[in-house]
């Protein structure tokens, strides 16, 4: 090592590793330091609504960083110890086993965390964001009673399949009649309701909840439509907030994340630095600050922080196309952009088969691409992933897509 500096990234989650990983992949050459508040090795989130839950996968199946090779790229752990407060005048960050760890550089990678269930029953209620999540999930769901989502966004749509795929009666519940809606509009939203139904879930869309009252194995989620449902377990997706409470007294601006500038830098100190879901940055591209809470968001903001440390005479900006992807049922959904908020979109392809597969592309008032969602089609979401990047025209992506299905790419 020749580099004198040290950095210290809080978060061991995709975001975290992929920083210290990137930083040696970019020459840097000193100390870092990998803080994590639980005990496990750091492992990847994805799967644990998902493979994870069913049992399909395995704790080394989804391991982001071994201690085999952490050691090897001389990445010291510390695991099992959550960071209490950031010292921005003494560079430190301070654990809450009362130590210390100075810092030349330090990345805020704590992520987001589980919007907390407004409801307290003794047990049976669940949120899922940590590998501890899951596990008391899948060994509620060994147990044949329905389950009852509460929540119909991502998380939950997925919750519902595994549910589902592992035998046990589904019912999902949300305010809106289409939630997905929020991302993809109401029209291609009403779409994934449809999935839900035809694979046997039950949805209760436009009906709020009042209550959840038992226990595991015998809960009562009281509808606001005067309904109730029975449950013996209960999951709550309602959304994620970022972990930036540690972060109150450090006097960095913290506004729904991290604020940072579009090298992910905080605003008022430019040794400290931002990235997956706590960091709120300003996207050149948008012209305005924004927050994502995406896989991809998180290793492509680690990747442009570690260069920035690594190569502070060369700053990069953080100006990434939104992807997002989800599994729900035989779906592989595919979003690409911000449809939301697009007036109006075309469908190519058929969703409605035996075989599902096309894409949902979206525009504005003035014509210009905002987005598009592929289903079971990846070449599709190929052509709009570059379009959006290189801000094509809305009938240009159209017509390419129109050419790609003629050709027999899709739909089958």
């Amino acid at each position: 090592m020749t580099d004198p500096r040290t950095v210290v990234v809080v978060g061991a989650s995709v975001a975290g590793v992929r920083t210290a990983q990137s930083l040696r992949t970019e020459g840097f050459g000193g100390r870092i330091v990998l803080v994590g508040d639980e005990p496990d090795l750091p492992y990847d989130k994805p799967p644990l609504s998902k493979q994870f839950l069913t049992g399909c996968w395995s704790v080394e199946r989804i391991a982001l960083l071994t201690a085999e090779a952490a050691a090897a790229a001389e990445i010291e752990l510390r695991l099992g110890v959550a960071a209490q407060r950031l010292d921005v005048a003494d560079r430190q960050v301070v654990l809450i086993d009362g130590s210390t760890i100075d810092y030349d550089a330090a990345v805020l990678a704590t992520g987001a965390a589980a919007r907390p269930a407004p409801w307290s029953p003794t047990s049976g209620v669940h949120v899922l964001r940590s590998m501890a999540d899951a596990r008391a999930l899948r060994d509620d769901l060994e147990v044949d009673r329905p389950v009852v989502i509460i929540g119909g966004g991502f998380i939950g749509a997925e919750v519902a399949a595994t549910a589902h795929a592992l035998g046990r009666e589904v019912t999902v519940v949300d305010p809106l009649s289409a939630p997905i809606g929020r991302v993809v509009g109401r029209e291609v939203g009403e779409l994934f309701v449809d999935l839900h139904t035809r694979h046997g879930v039950t949805t209760k869309f436009g009906v709020g909840v009042e209550s959840v009252e038992g226990e595991a194995g015998d809960l009562t989620v009281q509808l606001t439509d005067g309904s109730q449902l029975a449950a013996g377990t209960v999951v709550v997706g309602i959304g994620a907030v970022p972990n930036d409470g540690w972060l109150a007294g450090s006097g960095l601006l913290v506004d729904d994340g991290v604020v940072c500038d579009e090298h992910c830098r905080a605003v008022d100190a430019a040794d400290v630095y931002a990235v997956g879901d706590v960091l709120r940055w300003f996207h050149p591209g948008h012209g305005e600050h924004v927050r994502v809470e995406h896989w991809t968001n998180a290793v492509e903001s680690a990747a442009v922080v570690a260069h920035n440390i690594a190569h502070p005479e060369e700053l990069r900006s953080h100006c990434p196309v939104e992807y997002v992807w989800s599994d729900q049922y035989d779906w592989k959904i595919q979003i690409v952009g911000r449809p939301v908020g697009a007036t109006r979109h075309t469908l190519v392809g058929d969703l409605t088969s035996a075989h599902p597969r096309g894409a949902a592309v979206y525009a504005d008032d003035s014509g210009d691409l905002r987005g598009a969602v592929a289903v079971n089609w990846p070449k599709a979401l190929l052509v709009c992933r570059r379009a959006v990047g290189a801000g094509a025209s809305f009938d240009d992506v159209v017509a390419q897509l129109d050419r790609l299905s003629a050709a027999g790419a899709a739909p089958a």
